[in-house]
């Protein structure tokens, strides 16, 4: 293959869901002429100059983009991920329920924070592991995330908050009701804390998720950190959901919508101000003139 049919790397960077780059350059056939080295033909590695007189071998490099993954499996990943945060996070309060506070709120918190931190290291290269279905949109609308999936992944989503929501009501009926995030205050009052705590968990998710200059080896850390740190501050007042699939299927099963209009509207509108937000303060890719052009992706896909 020429060099100019060769895919050239994106100018932007590739976000959750992102299709990636196709696996090998090509090999160019030598028809006439001498012989040339395979290695060098070899459009995926950069080979340096032979140092026999040095003693020490060249240089190989190899850069491969994960190749893309079909939406099946993508969704599948996303209803199993949400399905174990929806349950660790509900259950987690029932038993504080139970328990008489046992849990107290550090021990919520850091449930749901390492609930996120697993599933975004175990599926995040899979399905980019939204787990919400206020990310999706807030992807979507900056175009991060294509459109024609948002429906797939924000229903794989309520389907999985359901399911872990009726496995829990069979395995802690009559207790169920603990699960359920409802605000102790006013609702407007439990409209700013999830809209603020939104914003910043978008704030956080976009950074890791689309900067090519964040350290996004350690998103599943730095989100899980950030949810943690949000039910900390709002946990006592509207529980933290910061995810409308957190508090519907848990709602359902226990048969309580006090507030709900709530939790499905101020996390939706944090995130798209969270992730506008970041977008528009970070530096542009064409301005950062001591960084290099990516050639892999970036995200929560490895």
């Amino acid at each position: 293959m020429d060099n100019d049919e060769i895919p050239s790397a994106p100018s932007t960077p590739a976000t959750p869901g992102t299709p990636g780059a196709p696996l090998f350059g090509g090999f160019r056939a030598q028809r006439s002429g001498g012989r040339k080295s395979l290695l060098k033909s070899c459009k995926c590695f950069s080979v340096e100059d032979w140092t026999l007189e040095d003693g020490t071998l060249p240089k190989v490099s190899c850069s491969l983009p994960p190749p893309p993954v079909p939406l099946a499996r993508k969704v599948g990943a996303e209803f199993i991920g949400t399905f174990i945060l929806i349950f660790a996070g509900t259950a987690t309060a029932i038993v504080n329920q139970k328990t008489q506070g046992s849990e107290t709120l550090v021990g919520l918190a850091g449930s749901t924070g390492l609930a996120v931190m697993i599933v975004i290291l175990s599926t995040g290269h899979i399905s980019g592991a939204h787990l919400n279905p206020a990310v999706t949109i807030a992807f979507a609308a900056l175009k991060h995330f294509p459109w024609k999936n948002v429906p797939m992944y924000i229903g794989a989503q309520v389907l999985a908050s359901l399911c872990a929501a009726f496995a829990l009501k069979v395995v802690f009926h009559p207790i169920m009701g603990g699960g359920v995030t409802v605000p102790s205050g006013g609702y407007g009052q439990a409209f700013a804390l999830e809209f603020i705590i939104s914003f910043n968990l978008m704030f956080v998710v976009t950074a890791v998720a689309t900067d090519t200059r964040a350290v996004g080896e350690l998103a599943g850390l730095a989100v899980g950190a950030t949810v943690m740190l949000n039910i900390l501050i709002a946990g006592e007042t509207t529980g933290g959901s910061m995810n409308p699939v957190r508090t519907l299927g848990p709602a359902i099963a226990a048969n309580n919508y006090k507030a709900i209009w709530v939790y499905l509207t101020a996390p939706i509108l944090g995130t798209l101000c969270g992730a506008g937000t970041y977008t528009v303060v970070k530096l542009p890719e064409e301005d950062d003139d001591t960084q290099e052009k990516p050639t892999t992706v970036r995200s929560f896909r490895r």
